[in-house]
């Protein structure tokens, strides 16, 4: 088994990474969290898939168990539902000696993550991640989350996970388009940081998804390992955290226009590194042949690059609600070259223009 430690000053957490951990999750979390009861979020697509599994495992290692189901997809990440997160919550008696179990993708994962923060102030919490995205991104680092129609993850906190585990097994039963949406991200890290990474996705992504399944486990240290060491060093976002926003800032601009129905977050991650890259190296920002190596990736893995067709106005009024804009600044993320990133202050006007600018 894989295990990835994230040290901070407050407290540490490691990261399991294994074929079949689902089923050995509950032995692990009696483990990690004697005498604790847990309760579980979950949602329609993901609680038919593993639930089953998950709370058999738990009350085998004579751990109780109570269980909520929420609607999948973005717009869960609402009031609404961190509303009845806190009724079930209230309901079942879950006190700070208890834990609460994220078991889902992203969505799942940032709005019990938000709950588990702010429910009696801070509960524990166990990230069990079952998207691409969330093993790769969401569910280590601690940043949880609910979107307004203003913007997305504008409510939020940092509340870091006791443990995460992250089986791979369990990305077989993706959609094509949830995994899409998960290898934006993981390029990302290729991008901003690991070069090795990048070459590896070269190599695979010809093959297609089998070959990267194949490698899944790999990929994922990967992945995991970047961000650990990243949140590491600024917990808070303050500082190199930041470089993990790369081609987020257009990102979540189509996001909040789309009204969270268009794009996934990955493939509009996809669209924003494409877009920031050309844009940077035509400005002499970044290394030429840049941009080119990383559309080819990016079209290897038939992730978009296309700025959906939304008014431009539009998308320059939501940057400015983008947590990453300070005052009249954006902090931008480029790449100097592929594995090597940046923050480079702009404001919107880098955008001005920018589909006229890809089309010269």
């Amino acid at each position: 088994m894989a295990s990835i430690t994230v040290h901070l000053s407050e407290k540490s957490y490691p990261i399991l990474i294994e074929p079949h951990l689902l089923s050995r999750s509950g032995a692990l979390i009696a483990e990690h969290f004697p005498h604790a009861r847990a309760a579980i979020v979950t949602d329609t697509h993901v609680g038919p898939l593993y639930l089953s599994e998950l709370t058999a495992s738990l009350q085998a290692a004579a751990v109780e168990v109570v269980s909520l189901t929420l609607p999948s997809g973005e717009r869960t990440k609402c009031m609404d539902c961190l509303m009845q997160v806190y009724a079930f919550l209230s309901e079942n008696g879950i006190t700070r000696s208890d834990l609460i179990i994220a078991l889902g993708g992203g969505v799942i994962g940032d709005l019990t993550g938000l709950a588990a923060a702010t429910w009696l102030r801070g509960v524990r919490f166990c990230q069990i991640p079952t998207s691409l995205l969330a093993q790769v991104d969401s569910s280590v680092g601690g940043k949880v989350a609910i979107d307004l129609p203003q913007g997305k993850n504008l409510i939020g906190a940092f509340h870091q996970p006791s443990l995460v585990l992250s089986d791979p097994d369990v990305l077989t039963t993706l959609p094509d388009e949830y995994w899409r949406d998960g290898l934006g991200e993981v390029v990302k890290y290729g991008c901003i940081q690991d070069p090795v990474l990048f070459s590896l996705l070269e190599r695979l992504a010809p093959l297609g998804r089998s070959a990267l399944m194949a490698e899944m486990p790999q990929i994922l240290y990967h992945c995991i390992h970047d961000k650990a060491v990243v949140v590491e060093q600024d917990e808070h976002d303050t500082g190199v955290r930041m470089t993990l926003n790369f081609g987020h800032t257009l990102a979540h601009a189509i996001e909040t226009c789309q009204h969270y129905e268009g794009l996934r977050h990955g493939e509009a991650v996809s669209v924003g590194m494409h877009v920031i890259t050309r844009l940077s190296e035509r400005c002499g920002l970044t290394e030429s042949g840049t941009a080119d190596r990383l559309d080819a990736l990016l079209h290897a893995l038939c992730l978009p690059t296309a700025i959906p067709p939304i008014p431009e106005t539009d998308l320059l009024r939501s940057m400015h609600m983008d947590k990453k804009h300070a005052g009249q600044v954006l902090r931008l993320i480029l790449l100097k070259r592929i594995g090597i990133s940046y923050i480079y202050p702009a404001d919107t006007a880098f955008f001005e223009g920018m589909n006229s600018q890809l089309r010269a």
